[in-house]
């Protein structure tokens, strides 16, 4: 190949966009081309002289139509190279009404009527041949533009999955803004699309695709589906980790349908989009008649599960949203955030920073707002922190939720929805017994009290979720490791936040008061299966290019999470994913007298944390600490302390 043709090919990759003038010209062009190609159809058919005059006049009124018809459409001011179907459909009706006012020029203004006829018989066939003469150039500097600027480039082998508009959105942003690549085909599993051709590359299924990936070298599968069962996903996934094919997905549906869709904003499959289950369908009538025109009051509204409870119940249009949180930029955060929304003119958003245990402040707030309905979401939650720290455990966890509590009876609010843990189930550490007491106190107010209803939820981790193991393992991974597990048999049950929350609204419509509901957490993952997954699907090979290093048990941690969910200890509701945990019950006189000996140890000038947590113990006849220093009171019994002392 010649050096001259290198600089030819050089020199067009160069050119950006066309400039509008030539395409205007072009188009033009195009116009006259239709005439004649009309009047030679016609003249074909029946063979009579023309009239050059009147032809002349023909071009020249065509022109300056058209002329006028660009100028008002502006189809010259689109970039060719990104010629798409709103293109063409723009181009057939300036063909269209090109061949409406031709005719009607000729008919009324005689200009061209010698040659043309009037045209009426032609009119159709004018039309038809000015669009596409418009949109055959268009299309050849397309593919010539998209050639030139693949030609000589290295070709990744890709595979879209999903024979939808997805799939074909897909394909068209590759071809505008992605060079060198070669789409061997369409993946669905809609068995009626196999061996079909769309947009020239064949449809086939799932099960040939295997068979195709053990011939042929793919680099590269994009999943284009909004629909993908997350049984699927996973299965695509693992077969393409296993023969180092990369895999992609597309961004959200809000973004591609909003056209904000483009190559750049194609990422690699999270470890979130694998671990994410089918969605869950709730009975938002029955949500929208419990919230529509209510005052809600959201403790811990800055926090990963309160900031997407907010979002969701700002959708179902309440009178009032309180945000309650002590973090004063992420409350901001939020605030700002739904102050965009459409609902914003109608739902009033009050953001209280506030601390839950500053008994004035939150007796204002209750006094003030007078809310309707309480989604108790804030606490400390972070298990070795809390190890180290009894004293905060037990103020926020327990005696802030006692705080709220209290006020919803004296205030006379409808519903109190408490969100707790699975680490509340036969507690191994002190944040999982300071979120069981917490439950205990709830659920012996609901045996008295008389317009509240007192309901408590349960789940286990959330994906996402600040300190979420997920993402320190990912930022582990971006560091080049080591990434660090506890232990190889740890596993975890997890849950996405939107999944959560409307889990937790569910359960509150539906609760009849005094229930602890447990969510159905799907199947448990190990948590190493998860490191390494997740090191696979940023491209290395786990112990190889990242290590995986155990660390051993944190104070408190136990290798598996409880949730109470089968049928021994938990009752079935209407919903399949929600069940009521068989909770053993407190006298709620002991109840009380424990808090109160609580709150006296938190006033001691000298606490010892062992005499806290003693305490808590024996509230909690479950709680026996795991790999923590607490573990003595369990044997030894070191402090020994009667409940009112």
């Amino acid at each position: 190949m010649t050096a001259t043709y290198l600089q030819t090919i050089a020199l067009i990759r160069k050119v950006k966009i066309m400039p509008r003038w030539i395409i205007f010209v072009l188009d033009l062009i195009c116009g006259v081309f239709a005439i004649f190609a009309t009047l030679l159809f016609k003249y074909t058919v029946v063979f009579v002289p023309i009239s050059w005059p009147s032809l002349q006049e023909l071009i020249i009124s065509t022109l300056v139509i058209n002329s006028l018809l660009f100028s008002f459409s502006r189809t010259f001011k689109g970039i060719v190279r990104y010629t798409g179907l709103q293109d063409a459909l723009r181009v057939l009706l300036v063909a269209s009404t090109s061949a409406l006012a031709i005719y009607l020029q000729s008919y009324f203004l005689g200009f061209g009527a010698t040659v043309t006829d009037g045209l009426p018989s032609l009119l159709f066939l004018y039309a038809l041949f000015f669009f596409l003469f418009l949109l055959a150039y268009r299309v050849i500097v397309k593919y010539t533009f998209h050639f030139l600027r693949s030609y000589n480039q290295i070709k990744k082998n890709i595979v879209i999955y999903g024979a939808g508009q997805a799939g074909q959105a897909t394909k068209r942003v590759l071809e505008n803004e992605r060079i060198g690549f070669s789409l061997l085909a369409f993946v669905d599993d809609d068995k009626r699309k196999d061996n079909k051709y769309m947009d020239g590359a064949p449809v086939i299924t799932f099960e040939k695709f295997k068979e195709t990936a053990l011939h042929d070298a793919i680099h590269e599968v994009i999943i284009a589906s909004f629909s993908l069962p997350p049984e699927r996903k996973n299965e695509l996934v693992d077969f393409c980790l296993n023969r180092d094919i990369n895999v992609l997905t597309i961004p959200s549906y809000t973004l591609w349908t909003n056209g904000d869709f483009s190559a750049k904003q194609l990422k690699k499959v999270r470890i979130e989009d694998l671990l994410e289950r089918e969605p869950i369908q709730i009975d938002n009538k029955q949500l929208l008649a419990d919230v529509k025109g209510k005052r809600i009051l959201v403790t811990g509204a800055a926090g990963s599960i309160g900031s997407e409870l907010v979002r969701m119940l700002n959708r179902l249009s309440p009178a009032s949203i309180l945000l309650c949180d002590q973090a004063e930029t992420p409350l901001h955060n939020i605030e700002v955030e739904l102050s965009k929304s459409r609902n914003n003119n109608k739902v009033q958003l009050i953001p209280y920073l506030c601390d839950i245990n500053n008994t004035a402040r939150m007796e204002a707030l209750f006094d003030r707002y007078q809310p309707h309905l309480i989604y108790h979401a804030a606490a400390y939650k972070h298990v070795p922190m809390m190890e180290i720290n009894p004293e905060e455990a037990v103020k926020v966890n327990a005696l802030g939720t006692q705080l709220l509590a209290d006020l919803a009876i004296k205030y006379n609010v409808e519903r109190f929805v408490m969100i707790s843990t699975d680490k509340a189930v036969n507690p191994t550490n002190v944040m999982g017994a300071s979120k069981r007491l917490a439950e205990m106190y709830v659920q012996s107010l609901s045996m008295t009290a008389k317009k509240t209803k007192f309901i408590t939820t349960r789940f286990g981790n959330v994906l996402g979720s600040n300190g979420s193991v997920i993402l320190r393992f990912r930022e582990q991974i971006e560091r080049g490791g080591p990434v660090t597990v506890t232990h190889p048999h740890i596993v975890r049950y997890f849950m996405t936040i939107p999944e959560a929350c409307q889990l937790v609204l569910e359960a509150g419509s539906m609760a009849n008061g005094g229930e602890i509901f447990v969510f159905d957490m799907g199947q448990p993952v190990k948590i190493s299966d998860l490191a390494k997954k997740m090191i696979r699907l940023s491209g290395q090979v786990p112990n190889i290019n990242i290590s995986i290093q155990y660390t051993g048990l944190r104070p408190g941690e136990k290798l598996y999470e409880e949730l109470l969910v089968d049928a021994e200890n938990s009752i079935k509701t209407y919903h399949e994913k929600i069940m009521i945990a068989k909770i053993r019950i407190t006298d709620p006189n002991a109840i009380i007298e424990g808090f109160q000996l609580l709150q006296t140890k938190l006033n001691q000038r000298d606490l010892d944390p062992f005499e806290l947590v003693g305490v808590m113990k024996q509230l909690v006849p479950e709680f026996v600490s795991n790999n923590s220093e607490y573990e003595q009171l369990d044997t030894t019994k070191v402090v020994k302390l009667k409940m009112g002392n």
